[in-house]
């Protein structure tokens, strides 16, 4: 026992009192671990998305760790660690510390963000709302998330004195590199700035329906630094968020989901306008896609061979008032064929000697 005790105070630096209150403190942080996993996971099963539940349940992990390092933390602090090893065991239980409950804070916030987004789902129609406190969540989330990160790599460097003293001898000339720094950084701290606008006055939210370089489709994804866009056919348009800032788009559904379509038609002047309003109406009123909120027939145009018909109606959001367009342009130009084929778009070729047969005629 003595040559165990004599190899541990050379060599380590620790006698075997010291290293039996690491291991008792260390099973006792493991132990409230392991306690506050199961109280977690108890949590976490609840049908209910709990905001205690949510957090726990992100953070259990990095609990399971910080706990028994925290505890050898507060044994080492009586701890004798001027020889051995065990000299650079505070440093490391300092920088485990930091580093664990960053983890713990990434933890929390995404805890957080799962909860608010577990209680207001997007997934029904009038998601104006869950999808304006989605947004600002999620962008919010990540920057504190970044500031979390920044925030334990520069704890971790100022823990170490070697490190800590390079860099306080090169903050004193770090004049022309930090401009040069500031300047390279632009674009991403421009991305940043971007994000913080974007999520506080939000021009644009997740799955709102916009048209951007020419492209229909929703926002599927905000991040920090850029921006996807689900595009109809499946593409994604990947964007930086600044360019929303300083680019002018289309959003469809900024303030809210329901939308007016139009069809145009090209007839005949010979056209029975009642009757292609009533067939109009009678077909919106067969679809369930129509809202009932708009009914319009408009002739919004006429050339010397067509009259152009432009018909008006709502939808509930944008796919829907895309599937209505195509059912209602399809099943109007089937009721001209069927009804009156005679109006359809016709070119007209009259000569002199038509005119003397009419004139004759008559």
């Amino acid at each position: 026992m003595s040559s165990v005790s004599e190899v541990l105070a050379d060599r380590v630096g620790l006698t075997i009192g010291d290293a039996g209150a690491l291991a008792a403190f260390a099973t006792v942080g493991l132990a409230v671990s392991t306690m506050v996993s199961f109280a977690g996971r108890r949590l976490a099963s609840s049908a209910e998305p709990r905001l205690a539940a949510a957090v726990i349940d992100r953070c259990r992990k990095a609990l399971y760790l910080l706990l028994p390092v925290l505890a050898m933390s507060m044994a080492v602090s009586g701890i004798d660690t001027d020889d051995g090893i065990v000299v650079h065991l505070p440093r490391l239980l300092s920088v485990l510390s930091i580093a664990l409950s960053a983890w713990v804070a990434v933890g929390i916030v995404h805890g957080f963000v799962d909860h608010v987004v577990a209680t207001h789902s997007i997934k029904h129609s009038d998601n104006l709302e869950a999808r304006r406190i989605q947004t600002q969540i999620r962008v919010l989330g990540r920057i504190a998330i970044f500031a979390v990160i920044v925030a334990a790599i520069a704890g971790v460097l100022m823990s170490i004195p070697a490190i800590r003293n390079i860099g306080i001898s090169l903050f004193a000339s770090a004049g022309i590199a930090g401009l040069a720094l500031g300047l390279a950084a632009r674009p991403a701290l421009s991305n940043l700035i971007a994000g913080v606008q974007i999520a506080l006055t939000q021009p644009i939210r997740l799955e709102d329906a916009v048209v951007v370089e020419g492209e229909w489709g929703w926002i599927e994804e905000i991040t920090m630094t850029f921006v996807v866009v689900r595009i109809w056919d499946l593409r994604r348009l990947v964007l930086p968020i600044s360019w929303f800032i300083e680019n002018p788009f289309q959003n469809w559904t900024r303030t809210t989901a329901d939308i007016l379509g139009s069809v145009l038609l090209y007839v005949d002047y010979r056209v029975p306008l009642d009757d292609v309003r009533a067939e109009f109406g009678r077909a919106l009123r067969d679809t369930e896609l129509w809202d009932g909120k708009v009914e319009v027939v408009h002739v919004t145009d006429s050339t010397e061979r067509t009259m152009q018909l432009r018909l008006l109606m709502s939808a509930r959001n944008s796919s829907e008032a895309w599937e209505l367009r195509c059912a209602i342009r399809e099943q109007m130009i089937g009721f001209l064929q069927r009804q009156h084929p005679e109006s359809l778009p016709r070119l007209r070729i009259e000569s002199d000697a038509n005119r003397a047969e009419e004139k004759e005629g008559v």
